[in-house]
């Protein structure tokens, strides 16, 4: 079944090649697809004030509150942060994002924020994951603050980030389906 599915898209894929007018009108539909969600992912961006404005969790650090492969959608814009937020911030010289809740906020009643975070499910706080010497996170540490969340669906993008030759197959499928379908 699925190798009749792929004889026929590249039966479609030949024809449309040598449809030379078609074949440019559907590569067209395709950067139309791919600029659309460079849109609404910038769009989301400039709105949160966050530039990741969907993560994914990728570990067991805050359950029962939030599992591995949870998508949380954060908001940068909210200058307030208190004790029991869930945030999303990034240490120094790390490329992954944590997902943790704020344990203690050290204020001194300016605009500097010193925040101290901590995961629901670990027993200390996060002291030891933040850069050598660093005691305390900086507002401008956090990606921003968990406002809504959709539970497992961000189990696709573990696997895909677990099993690249799936990312690539998975992209390269839906490419040749945006080419080869027919309008009308």
């Amino acid at each position: 079944m699925i190798k009749e599915m792929f004889q026929k898209q590249m039966v479609e894929l030949k024809r449309l090649w040598a449809n030379k007018r078609q074949f440019t009108f559907q590569v067209l539909n395709l950067a139309m697809i791919v600029f659309s969600a460079l849109m609404i992912w910038k769009g989301l961006m400039y709105l949160t004030k966050s530039e990741s404005p969907v993560v994914v969790v990728l570990s067991g650090s805050m359950e029962p509150a939030f599992q591995r492969g949870d998508i949380l959608f954060l908001d940068n814009s909210v200058e307030k942060l208190g004790v029991g937020d869930v945030v999303v911030f990034k240490i120094k010289d790390r490329e992954i994002p944590i997902v943790h809740r704020i344990l203690k906020v050290h204020s001194d009643g300016g605009l500097d924020m010193n925040l101290l975070t901590k995961g629901d499910n670990n027993r200390v706080d996060d002291r030891g994951l933040y850069a050598p010497g660093q005691l305390w996170l900086q507002r401008e540490d956090v990606m921003g603050k968990a406002i809504g969340t959709l539970r497992y669906v961000g189990m696709v993008t573990i696997a895909l980030n677990d099993y690249p030759v799936l990312k690539y197959v998975l992209v390269g499928m839906m490419a040749l389906f945006v080419l080869t379908s027919k309008e009308g």
